[in-house]
Order: C-alpha cells, then sequence, then structure tokens
C-alpha cells in the first residue's frame, strides 16, 4: 500500500545528517577514508574520528569509534530547530517509542531512538561549524567527496519502516513493488528536495547497507576507482563503476576495512514540487538496479552492517535477486 506522506509532522526533519560506525582498526579505516574515499579528517581523538565531505561547514559527518567488533551504530539526521528536538522528544514520548537525550560532542541538542523497524537512529539540531574546503581542489583527492546525501537500510518489512518516516513528513520519490501490486519491496524517501535522504529496501533486518556521498561528477568515480587500485583496495569495490535506474545515479559501492559500505554517487534529480508523483518500478524490471552494465554480486545484495544488540529478523518478503555469479553462470 502506498504511504501518504504527513503535510503537517510533529517535528521538521531537514537532511541526512551524520552517521556513526564502529571500526576495529581506528588508524586504518581513517586512512581508507582519508585516502580512498576522500574524505577530510576534521578532528581524532584516541578512539575516535570525526570526518566530513568538502564542502561541508558541519563538523562532521562520518564517526568512526574504536571497538573490539565492527557494527552500524547510528544513522544521523537533522532537525530544524532547538524546538524540534524537544518536539520529537514529546512525540516520542505520546507513541511509546523508546528513546533518550544524549550529549554527543560537536553536536547540539540530540536524540537517540529506534524507529519502527529497529534502525537506530540519531536526531539532532545543530553542530560545530568549519570552514568549507569545496574550493581547496588541491585538497581532492580520490573520488573528492562533497557531502553526505543519502542512507540504504535493510529492514524485514518495508511497508512499516515506510509507514512510519512518511508519518514524519518525508515523501516517497521512487518505489519498486509486485508487478502489478503497490506491495513494497523499497521505497526511497526524501526531505531535502533530490530523490533520497532515506531508503529501506527488504531483507534480513534492521541492518545498515550503506551511507553515500555526492562526489563533483562522473570522472570522480574513474579517480576514485583508480585510487582504490593503487593503494591496494580494488578488491574491495563492491559494485560499478554503473547507473542505476532508480534515482538516476552514477555510483560506486566500496567496501572498508571492517567491511562497512559506502557509495561515492553523482547526477540524481531533484524532487521538490509537492503535484509530482513517485516513480514507480516493477521489482521484476532490471533496470531498476541499473540502466546498464553487469548486475551486483551477492554479497552487494545480502551483506550489510548490524546494529549492536539489535535482532536481526528474516523479511516478510522472500525473493532471489539475479546476481552477477547468476549472470556468469548463464552467460
Amino acid at each position: 500500500m502506498l504511504p501518504i506522506t504527513n503535510s503537517d509532522p510533529a517535528f521538521t526533519l531537514t537532511r541526512s545528517s551524520h552517521v556513526a560506525i564502529a571500526v576495529t582498526d581506528l588508524a586504518r579505516s581513517r586512512d581508507f577514508y582519508r585516502d580512498v574515499v576522500g574524505l577530510v579528517v576534521t578532528e581524532e581523538t584516541s578512539d575516535t574520528v570525526y570526518m566530513r565531505g568538502l564542502e561541508e561547514a558541519a563538523h562532521h559527518s562520518l564517526i568512526l569509534e574504536l571497538a573490539p567488533e565492527a557494527k552500524a551504530l547510528h544513522v544521523g539526521l537533522r532537525v530544524r530547530t532547538d524546538d524540534d528536538i524537544v518536539a520529537a522528544e514529546k512525540f516520542f514520548q505520546e507513541n511509546d517509542i523508546e528513546h533518550q537525550r544524549v550529549e554527543r560532542d560537536h553536536q547540539g541538542p540530540t536524540i537517540r531512538f529506534r524507529d519502527a523497524v529497529g534502525t537506530r537512529m540519531e536526531l539532532t539540531s545543530s553542530m560545530d561549524v568549519v570552514p568549507r574546503k569545496m574550493q581547496n581542489y588541491n585538497e581532492f583527492v580520490a573520488g573528492a567527496p562533497q557531502r553526505l546525501d543519502h542512507y540504504q537500510c535493510v529492514t524485514h518489512d518495508v511497508q512499516t519502516a515506510t509507514d512510519f518516516w512518511t508519518g514524519l513528513g518525508m515523501r516517497m520519490s521512487e518505489y519498486t513493488a509486485t508487478d502489478g501490486t503497490d506491495e513494497l519491496w523499497g521505497t526511497w524517501m526524501e526531505v531535502k528536495g533530490n530523490t533520497h535522504d532515506l531508503v529501506f529496501t527488504n531483507g534480513r533486518g534492521p541492518r545498515l547497507h550503506h551511507f553515500a556521498y555526492a562526489v563533483p561528477d562522473g570522472a570522480s568515480l574513474i579517480h576514485a576507482a583508480d585510487v582504490a587500485g593503487s593503494l591496494g583496495f580494488g578488491g574491495e569495490i563492491d559494485r560499478g563503476p554503473g547507473r542505476h535506474g532508480i534515482s538516476n545515479a552514477l555510483f560506486l559501492y566500496l567496501r572498508d576495512p571492517d567491511q562497512h559500505r559506502v557509495e561515492l554517487f553523482n547526477t540524481h534529480y531533484q524532487f521538490i514540487d509537492l503535484e509530482t508523483p513517485p516513480i514507480r518500478w516493477d521489482v521484476t524490471d532490471p533496470r531498476r538496479a541499473q540502466l546498464w552494465g553487469m548486475p551486483a554480486s551477492r554479497r552487494w545484495f545480502f551483506e550489510a552492517s548490524e546494529f549492536p544488540e539489535e535482532p536481526v529478523h528474516e523479511p516478510l518478503l522472500q525473493a532471489s535477486p539475479g546476481t552477477l555469479e547468476d549472470y556468469l553462470g548463464i552467460h
């Protein structure tokens, strides 16, 4: 069933903001995201590294935290003002949603909570401001990522996840559904005016499939792949380069030393006008995943980062996607 966006939510979400992941070797992960991906190191301590894209004025969009086991810690969104944090607390309390106010270095008022399908989320209304580096072209390395753009999460129940987030004001820009029906297999939702801030796809969940940074152009993706190969991470190119059907984005996926997945992408479109309907894709249409190129590998479809102490559920919908291994077996 297609969701209806709440045009008057209890609080105002503005964009995807920051993600925190647990890593087992802090220096190695820092070097990967700095040298292979191209992020800026804002600050580092003995157990934490804060990083950002070149055009970002917020203190961080990626937090690496040293831990014995690699996990996805939380996915972060921004709200417009401190008052929205207060309104979110009231909403969560009234709707029996587990949440807590937390103190986070370099962030303003912050709340953590679990959404309707168990995704670990964080909301904040502000961050420390740092200088943008978007014209420091001498510091553009690897893919030269400009800004954090979106997340893709895996869930056992796409419908419930989508209903929850559209109830908080997100709009669905594109979706996949069982052929001839509106049974949801994947939903691309946004608040900032392009195709997605938060994506949910069907599978074992809750897990974080990837977080994504926008890059300047298609050539940046090729350069990132070349740099990955030069630095010994060619085998960690998880998918691409290619072009998605959904969002129309050029893409390259990489796996970090702990196998967290990061996407570099370019060229998706605006989704602002309220009268514009979402684009529908039949789940059997292979063009939704890529307009050209070979399909993704099994590990792209089935591997993702788990959240700590969060049970993983089998999906309500069962499918066997066509994988690269299947394709090569046929051809």
